[in-house]
């Protein structure tokens, strides 16, 4: 059994309170905060079976290692998560899903960056987001904190190497769309109905030069103003639901 993680925040608590409540050790709550939120919250906690305990919003922000808590922690025990991509488009093929959507962040290293794609992943049903091991964060709190729940609920897989594994996807007949400024087409006019895998960059260097290699098609998100480039938690919003409206 791995050590107990700390999750902090209503949403990310939250989640795993609906999702895998048998999974918490115990809540944390700041026990001065009586408005309707956190009664809600409590009663839900109860309702779960949930150990609660009262503190101050010092150890509050000492357990969370940030002061973005809410008044809320959580010591949790790791869910099981499935072990590998693989497993992941081996499940995907046997339920019948004809057409996965992956997000791909290449070079992603700041963990609100992470939490607000994970966010926007599992708001556009995405079926799991893919990070190398060397250039990108591993979900720890903060992230959990961003992605308001995401995290429990976005497969996140970091690989040993991040080019292997988009021509593993090749392979199996994903489409690996990689977005770039200086591309041909824009966003808006690539066919993302089919499987496919949306490749993004960190915001400035984007990706790096063997990923833009191994991509099949590179598009553009077409920009107005005057600036170059957009977050890439936004960028990533854009391109899933572009492809989540295209599935109709």
């Amino acid at each position: 059994m791995s050590s107990p993680k700390v999750l902090f925040g209503f949403h990310a608590v939250g989640v795993r309170l609906k999702t895998a409540p048998q999974s918490i050790i115990e809540v944390y709550y700041e026990a001065t905060r009586r408005d309707a939120r956190m009664r809600q919250f409590l009663a839900r906690a109860k309702e779960a079976g949930v150990r609660l305990i009262e503190a101050d919003g010092l150890r509050l922000a000492k357990l969370a290692g940030s002061h973005g808590h809410q008044g809320v922690a959580a010591r949790v025990e790791a869910v099981a998560q499935m072990q590998s991509l693989d497993e992941l488009l081996d499940r995907l093929e046997e339920g019948g899903v004809a057409n996965p959507l992956l997000l791909v962040l290449d070079g992603v290293t700041d963990p609100h960056n992470l939490g607000a794609c994970l966010r926007c992943a599992d708001g556009a049903g995405a079926h799991a987001v893919i990070a190398p091991k060397d250039h990108a964060v591993g979900v720890n709190a903060t992230v959990a904190k961003v992605a308001s729940g995401a995290a429990e609920t976005v497969p996140y897989f970091m690989v040993t190497n991040l080019a292997r594994t988009l021509n593993e996807l090749k392979e199996r007949g994903i489409w690996v769309v990689g977005t770039s400024g200086d591309a041909d087409k824009t966003l808006y006019q690539v066919d993302l109905k089919g499987p496919v895998a949306l490749v993004l960059g960190a915001e400035g260097p984007g990706m790096r030069q063997l990923t833009r290699k191994t991509c099949d098609e590179l598009v553009r998100i077409p920009m107005q103003g005057a600036v170059e480039s957009l977050n890439v938690s936004v960028a990533s919003a854009l391109c899933l639901y572009e492809a989540l409206r295209q599935r109709g």
